[in-house]
């Protein structure tokens, strides 16, 4: 009987020759994830199956000399989940967060994911997962753009142009290819420079990119547009604030960080999708109401207006049955989508399991020991 356990360890280089930055393959992967989320294929932490994950914080006045005190974004996460279909695997994302790293040139939150067999729980890969988790993040939106942006979508609107800014966008060209314009709303100017470079050598379908200086003149007269903001959570009156009245008609808007949304965008003819329903459930059972002040993501938000009895819990629709074709996506030219995502810890386990089958494949990696034979059976 052969015992020995190897596994394969991952790089942030390693990924990148895996294919971590192939936008268009891992839009797909994440279209086959919502599919198998709507089926039920899948498993993820939390008494209703649909968490996030844990997470850890410090308390705001330690009682230990060496123990951190929480401030704006620390935490440690660990997002377990399973997924089945063409995957069949099992894995865990786990990472710390800091806004006070950028002050060291390090990025706000540091990530490594652990993929596993699933019958016998042996280690397949340990994989920086920076990349992994910017790329899966921006392709949710892609999915959702597939299925709602106007099919002639041209200009982009982009509040926030950080990491998420730079994915998301990257995935809204994927399924929006007639676009080749973005109005792009920053903090910085070097945040903004660093946005054109990026986009100039990852998406080329873009030509032109227009600087603005403020939320309302990236939302207006785009067809698609993104907000992409780092906001503390808890301070609402910071998130980014979207108006209906700066939306064209048929405009698509996507929200994979802390927004907001006016009351005339809570109507219920406006058309509100989420990644999962349960992943704010979750978010519900864990903070109190209203939920928005504790996880700025717009999702909770709808859950919010369901509480306050503005919305019926059946006006807030799921990303995976319209994947599935059981619903409907983009219905009329005129209708307003906005969508919300939260970030559900089977799209790393989708994304892992390409990468980690990729380097296989192509010898990429560190094969590593666990161990011959076990010490201990």
């Amino acid at each position: 009987m052969n015992t020995r356990i190897d596994f394969r360890y991952l790089s942030e280089d390693d990924t990148i020759a895996a294919g971590v930055m192939d936008m268009a393959a891992c839009v797909d992967a994440m279209e086959e994830t919502f599919a198998l989320y709507a089926a039920g294929d899948y498993r993820m932490a939390g008494p209703n199956n649909d968490s996030h994950g844990a997470r850890m914080i410090f308390p705001d006045d330690p009682p230990f000399e060496n123990m951190p005190a929480n401030s704006d974004d620390r935490r440690f996460t660990a997002m377990p989940a399973y997924l089945g279909g063409s995957f069949g695997t099992t894995g865990v994302k786990w990472y710390g967060s800091n806004l006070a790293n950028r002050d060291k040139g390090l990025p706000r939150s540091i990530l490594m994911f652990m993929l596993n067999d699933t019958d016998t729980a042996a280690p397949l890969a340990l994989m920086s997962a920076n990349l992994l988790s910017a790329m899966r993040t921006g392709a949710v939106s892609g999915v959702a753009a597939r299925h709602f942006a106007r099919s002639d979508s041209r200009v982009a609107g982009v509040i926030g142009p950080g990491v998420m800014g730079r994915t998301t966008l990257a995935a809204l060209a994927v399924a929006c290819p007639m676009l080749d314009t973005v109005r792009v709303r920053g903090r910085s100017q070097q945040g903004i420079d660093d946005f054109r470079a990026w986009v100039g050598d990852f998406v080329p379908q873009i030509t032109t990119i227009e600087q603005v200086d403020s939320d309302q003149a990236a939302v207006r007269g785009s067809d698609v547009v993104a907000v992409c903001t780092t906001a503390k959570a808890g301070d609402v009156d910071a998130y980014p604030l979207i108006r209906r009245e700066w939306l064209e008609a048929g405009a698509f808007v996507t929200m994979p960080a802390a927004a907001n949304i006016d009351e005339g965008l809570e109507a219920q003819e406006v058309r509100k999708v989420v990644d999962s329903y349960g992943l704010y459930e979750a978010w519900g059972m864990e903070f109190p109401t209203p939920t928005h002040h504790h996880v700025g993501i717009i999702g909770n938000k709808f859950l919010d207006l369901v509480s306050e009895n503005k919305l019926r819990h059946w006006d807030i629709e799921e990303l995976g049955p319209v994947v599935e074709r059981r619903t409907e996506g983009r219905r009329t030219p005129e209708e307003i989508v906005l969508v919300s995502i939260g970030g559900l810890p089977i799209e790393d386990v989708a994304w892992g399991t390409v990468l980690y089958r990729n380097a296989l494949e192509r010898g990429i990696g560190t094969s590593l020991p666990l161990w011959q034979t076990p010490a201990l059976v």
